[in-house]
């Protein structure tokens, strides 16, 4: 039997009396720790897998020892600037060892069967109710329908009776009087100016006729 447990942000793979080294966790050494997040429990062939975490899943141990693990050494260095550094690391862990795997298999889900079918039952019965609405909104919508019609109807009259009243032959009538009196007055202006360029043009004769004989 094992199980998958997270602490300190990594995941870990236990199994009874095993001894594991964790990021570090305060306590004294032999004080009991539990590990309540456990991802999946397996037991031969049944394993049980959690979303992400098995609620009736427990791990349960106690601290062996609080630590240092080895030297790092960690050196920076950047070149042609006489940059270097030089530093020790030595990272700090717990020790436990696991004492128990607890994994509850509960049986719920079967008791929640009834709930869910009764739950249709009122969900089929209630598409009646939804009809019966529907039918006497129709119905409601249909009735105003015949007076709007012939609200209809009337307002189509009316406008035909308009345009009658408006045709009237009498400003035609102005039009074509008014033009034939503006064209006379066209006319008469014409044959002024033309008998008063006559009369320029045999001035300017006579004069040049003068001026010829009197050099003559």
């Amino acid at each position: 039997m094992y199980a998958v447990v997270t602490s300190g942000g990594k995941q870990y793979k236990v199994q009874e009396g095993e001894i594991l080294r964790v990021e570090k966790i305060p306590g004294d050494v032999g004080s009991s720790i539990t590990f309540d997040q456990v991802l999946m429990v397996a037991d031969g062939d049944k394993v049980n897998i959690g979303q992400p975490v098995l609620d009736d899943a427990l791990v349960e141990g106690h601290i062996v020892e609080q630590g240092k693990g080895k030297k790092i050494i960690v050196f920076k260095y950047k070149r042609r600037k006489r940059y270097r550094r030089k530093q020790g690391h030595r990272q700090q862990f717990t020790a436990i060892k696991i004492d128990s795997i607890k994994a509850k298999t509960a049986k719920a889900p079967k008791k929640a069967e009834p709930k869910a079918e009764a739950k249709k039952e009122v969900k089929k019965a209630a598409p009646k109710k939804v009809e019966t609405k529907k039918a006497e909104a129709i119905v409601e919508a249909k009735k105003p329908e015949a007076g709007k019609v012939a609200v209809k109807k009337k307002e189509v009259k009316k406008p035909e009776a308009k345009p009658a009243a408006k045709k009237t032959a009498t400003p035609k009538v102005r039009k074509t009087e008014a033009k034939p009196k503006a064209k006379k007055e066209d006319a008469q202006k014409a044959k002024a100016k033309k008998t008063a360029a006559k009369k320029t043009t045999a001035k300017k004769t006579e004069t040049k006729k003068k001026a010829e004989d009197k050099t003559k």
